[in-house]
């Protein structure tokens, strides 16, 4: 389950590998790491028809029957788009594609954990070396909740992702997911605006060769401490 990704191009590149047309997220830092319940930018369909570049909330409306006490931290990663609570999301005007160059993976051994906090480490996951710009397919959507308890009820726009069965690169790391990738125009462009009984084939594994791991724990310093979130195999 990804639950940290990075981000580190210009938003030219994004704009022109999305052929986004509006550009609403104000500044984009260098380099960025997205965590559950943060906000990141994603391109999406526009209540008005344009295809925007936005900021939203990582984390869509959790299904009820899962959410536990009064607020709804979200969920980061959507398994089963068939469930019924994700059907209402599966139309063009609520798909987006995240930015994503590179996204991280816990470690599966247990003592692969920072000195400092404790923390498991990350393997993390790219293109290549290089890390270039590729995308998440996602989904968004506008919502009234409790993200807090303290900050209580306010008004969101809230994103997550699709997930499928790990590549040949992601599975010895994490057996059962990785998100599903679209590395070229055509394929953000058929996500995009592809009725779902074409858009849903997009689903797959990445190609075996289209990743490769670019940092392992071995390599890491410090891990970064990220927040908490539900996810969705389901």
């Amino acid at each position: 389950m990804c639950n940290l990704y990075n981000i580190t191009t210009s938003q030219e590149s994004i704009r022109q590998l999305s052929r986004t047309l509006r550009d609403i997220a104000g500044n984009l830092e260098p380099s960025i790491d997205i965590y559950p319940n943060q906000p990141g930018p994603v391109v999406r369909n526009a209540p008005d028809g344009q295809r925007e570049l936005a900021r939203l909330l990582w984390g869509m409306p959790t299904p009820a029957e899962r959410v536990k006490g009064k607020a709804d931290y979200g969920t980061t990663n959507i398994r089963n788009p068939q469930y019924a609570h994700w059907q209402q999301y599966v139309g063009v005007k609520n798909r987006c594609v995240v930015p994503v160059t590179s996204f991280a993976e816990p470690s599966p051994t247990p003592n692969d954990k920072d000195p400092e906090t404790g923390i498991q480490r990350n393997y993390w996951f790219a293109r290549s070396e290089d890390r270039p710009l590729f995308f998440f397919a996602g989904m968004w959507t506008r919502w009234q909740g409790i993200r807090k308890v303290k900050d209580g009820p306010s008004d969101f726009e809230l994103y997550a992702f699709l997930t499928t069965k790990p590549n040949a690169v992601v599975a010895p790391i994490h057996e059962k997911a990785m998100p599903v990738i679209l590395t070229t125009p055509e394929e953000v462009e058929t996500w995009l605006t592809a009725p779902w009984s074409e858009a849903r084939h997009m689903q797959r594994p990445a190609a075996d060769d289209a990743l490769v791991i670019v940092e392992k724990p071995a390599t890491q310093i410090k891990f970064p401490q990220g927040a908490p979130a539900q996810g969705s195999l389901f």
